[in-house]
C-alpha cells in the first residue's frame, strides 16, 4: 500500500500526535537507510543502484503505549507495519517490501530490572545487546547469548528469529533464555505471557511470537535468564584427520552428557582457507574448538574427558593457547576487513539435523554447489557451531567471486543456488534454518518445510492479524 495525497498527511498527523514529529523520519535518505539490511539481495540491490522498497514513515516510539497507538493507527488504515531493531538481519525480515511504517524500536532501550536473586534481567526490546551484557556484567552476571551480532543487534532482534549465540551449546538459544515477554498484538492490545515458561496452564503463548519475526505481534519487553560469571572459561583446539572423525568426536562429547559451552568444528576448506585468512592458522585438516566454563574443578574434569574422546579419533591436541586465540577473535569472521562483502555473491544456508543425518547432508549440499554451479566456480564450506544431545547445526556457506553484474541476473542466481541447497537439506531430514530466520529469503520454502501443517500456521497468523498488516510478505504467509 502506498499512501498519497491527503491520506498521507492524515496518517502523518496521527502518528505525530502519538510520538511527536521529531520521531518520524520521512526524508528519502533516512528511508533508504531503512531499505537495506544485511540480507545479500538488499545489499546487492543497493550496490547496483536499483530502486529500493521504502517505507512511507519511519516511526520511533519511546513507550509501549506509543507502540500500541501506532499499531492501532496502522490497523485502522490497513497500513503495513514492520518492526526494526538495528537492521543486522540477514534474511530480509525487516525490509518494508510493501511500504507503510517501519517501527524502529531503538528508543525502547530501558533495562528495567536486574534481579540477582532470581538471576533474571528484564529489559525493553530495543536495548543494544552489548549494552545489556555490560549492565549484567557490572553485577557479576551474564546473559549467555553472545551472537556474532552482539554489538549491532537488539534484544528483540534476538528473539524474533529464534537466534543462537556462541554459547548456545550449553545455555540454549535466545528462546530458551526468554522467560516471559510483553507483546503488542496486531490490533494494538498489549499482553504479557506468563511469568515463567514451565507451567501446565495451557499452551505456552511465547511461541506465538518467538520466531514469528514480527508477523504476529511486536515484542516490546522480555525477561531473560542470567548466569553467574563463571569462575573459569577455557578453550582448547584440536586438529582431526577428516570431517567424519571431527563430527563423531563432537557427537561423543554431547551424548556423554558433558556440557561444553562451545564446540565449533570447521571443515577442510574452512580450516585451510578461512582460518588461515582470519586467524592465521597454518594447518590442513579439520579444526575444532571446545570450550568449558564453570567451577575450576568441573571444567578441568570435563576438559580431560573431552580430550580423551578426541584422542580416540586421532585428534592432535593444539592446546589452550590456540583455543583462547579463537575465542578472542571469534567475531573477526563477520566484520571488515575480513568479512565477506560485495561484489561477491555469498550466502549462509544454515541447517540443523540429528546426528545420523548431518554428515550426509553436508556432502550432498557441497555436491550441489560445487557441481551444479561449476561454471561460476562456486565454493562451499561450513562449520558446525551449535550442538545438542541429539544433533548439530551446520553453518554452511557458498561463495562466488564474480557473479553477474546485472542486478536481476545476480539475484536470480542467488535464489536458485540458495533454494537448491536448502531443498537438498529438506529432502534429507534437515530443517529450513537454525537461527538466522526465514524473512523474505526462505518464505517461499516454508510450505515445503511444513507440508500439510503450514495452513495451520497461516490460520494462526490470520487469527492474530486479520487485516494482514504485520510484516507482510515474510515467512511465506499470504499477503
Amino acid at each position: 500500500m502506498r499512501l498519497i495525497g491527503y491520506e498521507y498527511d492524515m496518517v502523518f498527523s496521527e502518528l505525530a500526535d502519538v510520538v511527536g514529529e521529531k520521531f518520524i523520519l520521512t526524508d528519502n535518505a533516512d528511508r533508504v537507510v531503512y531499505g537495506v539490511d544485511h540480507y545479500w539481495v538488499s545489499e546487492a540491490w543497493f550496490d547496483r543502484r536499483q530502486e529500493l522498497p521504502l517505507a512511507d514513515f519511519i516511526v520511533r516510539p519511546g513507550t509501549v503505549e506509543q507502540v500500541s497507538a501506532v499499531v492501532k493507527i496502522a490497523n485502522r488504515y490497513r497500513i503495513p507495519i514492520v518492526p526494526w531493531g538495528l537492521g543486522s538481519g540477514s534474511q530480509g525480515g525487516s525490509l518494508p517490501i510493501f511500504g507503510g511504517i517501519i517501527l524502529d524500536t531503538k528508543r525502547l532501550d530501558r533495562i528495567i530490572e536486574i534481579n540477582s536473586t532470581a538471576l533474571t534481567v528484564t529489559a525493553q526490546a530495543g536495548v543494544n545487546g552489548q549494552i545489556l551484557e555490560d549492565a549484567c556484567n557490572s553485577r557479576d552476571l551474564t546473559l549467555p547469548h553472545y551472537p556474532a551480532s552482539q554489538r549491532v543487534s537488539t534484544l528483540g532482534g534476538w528473539l524474533a528469529p529464534r537466534g543462537s549465540g556462541v554459547l548456545s551449546t550449553k545455555y540454549g538459544k535466545a528462546e530458551d533464555l526468554a522467560l516471559a515477554m510483553q507483546v503488542v498484538l496486531p490490533t494494538g492490545e498489549v499482553i504479557r505471557t506468563l511469568p515463567t515458561p514451565s507451567h501446565a496452564a495451557g499452551p505456552d503463548l511465547r511461541h506465538l511470537f518467538l520466531g514469528a519475526e514480527g508477523t504476529t505481534g511486536i515484542i516490546t519487553e522480555a525477561t531473560m535468564k542470567l548466569e553467574p560469571i563463571p569462575e573459569v572459561r577455557r578453550f582448547r583446539s584440536y586438529l582431526f584427520p577428516d570431517l567424519h572423525a571431527g563430527i563423531e568426536a563432537g557427537r561423543r562429547v554431547m551424548v556423554s552428557r558433558l556440557r561444553p559451552c562451545v564446540i565449533r568444528l570447521y571443515d577442510e576448506y574452512s580450516t585451510t582457507k578461512e582460518l588461515r585468512r582470519v586467524l592465521g592458522v597454518e594447518r590442513d585438516g579439520v579444526y575444532m574448538v571446545i570450550g568449558f566454563d564453570g567451577f575450576r574443578e568441573s571444567v578441568e574434569f570435563e576438559e580431560r574427558k573431552a580430550r580423551d574422546i578426541c584422542a580416540q579419533f586421532n585428534a592432535e591436541d593444539l592446546g589452550s593457547d590456540a583455543g583462547q586465540h579463537w575465542w578472542d577473535h571469534r567475531y573477526d569472521f563477520y566484520f571488515p576487513p575480513r568479512g565477506k562483502s560485495h561484489p561477491k555473491l555469498f550466502g549462509t544456508t544454515d541447517v540443523q539435523a540429528t546426528f545420523d543425518k548431518i554428515e550426509p547432508i553436508y556432502h550432498a549440499r557441497k555436491h550441489v554447489v560445487e557441481e551444479n554451479y561449476r561454471e561460476w566456480h562456486a565454493r562451499y564450506f561450513c562449520h558446525f557451531s551449535h550442538w545438542y544431545p541429539w544433533g548439530t547445526m551446520m553453518y554452511d556457506q557458498f561463495l562466488i567471486d564474480k557473479p553477474p553484474a546485472d542486478a536481476h541476473e545476480a539475484v536470480r542466481l542467488h535464489n536458485r543456488l540458495w533454494w537448491d541447497v536448502v531443498r537438498t537439506g529438506l529432502k534429507m531430514g534437515g530443517v529450513l534454518n537454525e537461527h538466522h530466520g526465514v524473512g523474505m529469503k526462505m518464505g517461499y520454502l516454508m510450505p515445503e518445510q511444513y507440508g500439510t501443517a503450514f495452513p495451520m500456521l497461516q490460520a494462526i497468523k490470520k487469527a492474530l492479524d486479520p487485516r494482514g498488516i504485520m510484516n507482510p510478505g515474510k515467512l511465506g504467509f499470504e499477503v
